[in-house]
């Protein structure tokens, strides 16, 4: 198959599995839309083939194998996998980026629950905040400032994800809410998974995540003004595309229990044409302060490592990689014990 085949191959998968983001990407220039299709292709491909496998210990492993092939540059015949394959070459993709993703995959195998707000925006940095890093770096941005802003658009883009799906993962048996909320409802995760209601608890719980999920888009927006020009429309679409979501479920009484929240093709139209009007006036505008602010601490690695062009890697980046190998390990040993026990 051709480059152009893999590209539209990654198109379709994009298309039929994550509308938000392929209405969003209508609005960048080809030479970012091209490998920002590869890029969540690959990314989309591989939540699934973890969150829709039974094996899903086996499934993060074999992830990890793919990675290493695309990067020693023998990528799988694969469209996804070749196609990602040229964007880690053609734009010097530091590794530590997919590898955050691949960690937070390696998270959900385990069956992580998170016991603090903190501990949800680390999990959100691997699974959302990386690629809003990995979106940068494709625009041929480095600059820390603008990275900080793109990993918090990912992050609330995160949040807005795990407030949508509340009933849907509780029904799975997962919980990305944090564990001290429910404590402080009297709730425990066994009580809720066994009966998931949209009560006043968990309403509330959900009204909090989508304030912190707002508070957020709030301080990314600024960094939009860091990015090229002809990207900012596709990243303002995408803001206003998920931050629609939220509203959504406000208007749904904060149930994402019986309901999901869903936007209509009208309602992304407006945000498109909204976002393409944004960007004639940030051409104009005055930065705020909060351009500058300081990466979140739970994305702060993201930062770092996608700032971080040529030379050794540093100590972040030895850190990074043997946190991924413990999780790694642990799932290997329970990949294991699942052969020995079939």
């Amino acid at each position: 198959m051709t480059p152009e085949d893999d590209l539209a191959h990654c198109k379709a998968a994009i298309r039929h599995g994550s509308l938000s983001f392929y209405a969003a990407s209508r609005l960048l220039p080809a030479h970012v839309r091209d490998p920002a299709l590869a890029l969540y292709a690959f990314c989309r491909l591989a939540d699934d083939a973890v969150d829709l496998h039974e094996e899903k210990a086996a499934a993060v492993l074999r992830l990890r194998d793919r990675l290493d092939l695309i990067y020693a540059g023998r990528p799988n015949n694969a469209p996804s996998d070749r196609a990602f394959a040229r964007v880690v070459e053609t734009h010097a993709m530091p590794r530590e980026l997919p590898e955050a993703l691949l960690e937070g995959l390696a998270w959900d195998a385990m069956g992580r629950q998170y016991h603090s707000l903190s501990e949800v925006f680390d999990y959100s940095a691997r699974v959302a905040a990386a690629v809003g890093a990995m979106m940068a770096v494709l625009m041929g941005v480095r600059q820390a400032d603008a990275l900080a802003r793109a990993c918090d658009l990912g992050v609330a883009m995160q949040l807005t994800n795990i407030a949508r799906d509340v009933g849907e993962d509780a029904r799975e048996g997962r919980l990305y809410l944090p564990l001290d909320w429910l404590a402080a409802e009297g709730l425990s995760p066994d009580a809720f998974f066994a009966n998931p209601v949209p009560d006043d608890r968990v309403r509330g719980m959900t009204r909090r995540l989508l304030n912190e999920a707002q508070r957020l888009y709030l301080r990314a927006e600024p960094g939009i003004v860091l990015l090229p020009k002809s990207s900012r429309p596709g990243i303002y679409a995408a803001r206003h595309i998920y931050a629609g979501i939220g509203g959504a479920i406000d208007r749904s009484g904060f149930d994402s229990i019986t309901n999901r929240a869903r936007t209509s093709k009208l309602q992304k139209l407006g945000w498109l044409g909204v976002s393409v009007i944004r960007t004639g006036v940030s051409m104009v505008w005055v930065k705020p302060a909060t351009v500058y602010a300081d990466p979140l601490p739970e994305t702060r690695f993201l930062v770092e490592a996608a700032a971080h062009v040529g030379g050794p890697i540093g100590s972040w980046g030895r850190g990074r990689s043997g946190a991924l190998m413990s999780v790694l390990a642990q799932l290997e040993a329970r990949d294991r014990a699942a052969r020995r026990a079939a």
